[in-house]
């Protein structure tokens, strides 16, 4: 028999939301929404969906391996060089390439409790050690992760806005974190829901990036463009570090009509708007019904809600699904009797509303 490496049979496969297939095959409810997985309900720009359409013929072709036509368009819509940006099969995929370029047994790795899953998942695969950093008031405790810094760091993730507290580091202590950082050690600043923000005290990361600092930026197509089943991500960090992942990089990881409806979204700056707008006046209505049901919660800047609960998280997500309601318990983050729901629409959330309201009664 095959014995994998050391850690990888103390790994649990990652674990997303239920598909609405899934449900419907399982327990023959027709009627079903999914907020569990943080995609955009608005779906993706027409735009892109026009692209989808015009490149399908195209499919029997290889991808373009670097990306050309998407770099450049992205490094404009950012302000930086194509140099700049690295692609990936989704943003989880430059996280792992983070871990196959710079992380080898005894390395350490500092990430928060509660922070997403991957960091954990990819500190395990590549071997080194992981030093978890309990938050504070469900936020990111970046004074806490300095001072866990010592000569065997190599990467610190940092999610901003988190998933799944929604919490966000603002741009202060951004900054006092980065003077603590010392030269050896790689700050990953995973922003898949950066166009979601809205406070004014967030930090601005392209900046440090632009200044050579050991930052890498990872960012989606996945959240706000709607592009979540094309699985197109990037990274922006120094063209040195650049390179670097490029050697561990896949060739064509990144699929030909995922580009194209990339490029083609990036182009759709109403479409963002709209999806920002709904995810806005989404959040007012779940906050207003969440106090009105008396249910506690965790005020976001991401495109969904942490819900506290008084009982099993699981077990009020297994009542909303047969009520044809999905959404995320949180136990394997950490917080049992909690759930993570998507913002919805304005039909969805007032079901999700609905149907938790019946459930926790």
């Amino acid at each position: 028999m095959m014995i994998p490496k050391p850690g990888i049979e103390t790994i649990q496969p990652y674990q997303g939301g239920k598909p609405i297939e899934e449900v419907q095959r399982e327990l023959g409810i027709a009627d079903i929404i999914k907020l569990a997985s943080n995609e955009n309900p608005l779906g993706p720009s027409p735009l892109a969906v026009q692209a989808i359409a015009e490149n399908a013929t195209q499919v029997h072709l290889y991808p373009d391996g670097n990306a050309y036509y998407l770099k450049t368009d992205l490094a404009a819509h950012l302000g930086v060089s194509a140099e700049h940006l690295i692609l990936g099969n989704g943003s989880n995929d430059v996280l792992q390439l983070v871990g196959e370029a710079y992380l080898a047994p005894g390395d350490e790795v500092i990430y928060a409790a509660g922070a997403f899953i991957v960091y954990h998942l990819v500190t395990k695969i590549c071997g080194a050690t992981a030093i978890v950093v309990p938050m504070v008031n469900h936020t990111h405790h970046l004074s806490a992760m300095a001072a866990a810094i010592t000569e065997k760091t190599k990467v610190i993730f940092i999610a901003n806005p988190n998933n799944p507290t929604g919490t966000m580091v603002t741009a202060d202590e951004t900054t006092a974190f980065l003077a603590q950082v010392p030269k050896h050690v790689l700050v990953v600043f995973d922003e898949a829901y950066y166009e979601y923000v809205t406070r004014a005290d967030y930090p601005q990361t392209l900046p440090y990036v632009l200044e050579e600092r050991n930052v890498l930026i990872t960012r989606t197509f996945s959240k706000i463009y709607g592009l979540a089943g094309l699985r197109i991500g990037y990274g922006i960090a120094p063209p040195v570090i650049v390179e670097t992942l490029n050697r561990v990089r896949q060739p064509f990881n990144c699929n030909l009509i995922g580009q194209a409806a990339a490029r083609a979204a990036l182009k759709d700056s109403a479409h963002v708007q709209e999806s920002q707008r709904c995810n806005a006046e989404g959040k007012t209505f779940l906050y207003n019904a969440l106090d009105a049901l008396g249910v506690g919660y965790l005020p976001t800047e991401g495109n969904f809600i942490m819900v506290f609960l008084d009982n099993s998280g699981a077990d009020i997500a297994d009542a909303l699904l047969r009520k044809g309601i999905i959404v995320r318990p949180m136990a394997g983050y950490g917080y049992p009797n909690a759930l993570r729901v998507t913002i919805g629409t304005r039909e969805e959330n007032e079901r999700f509303i609905a149907g938790l309201g019946e459930v926790v009664s």
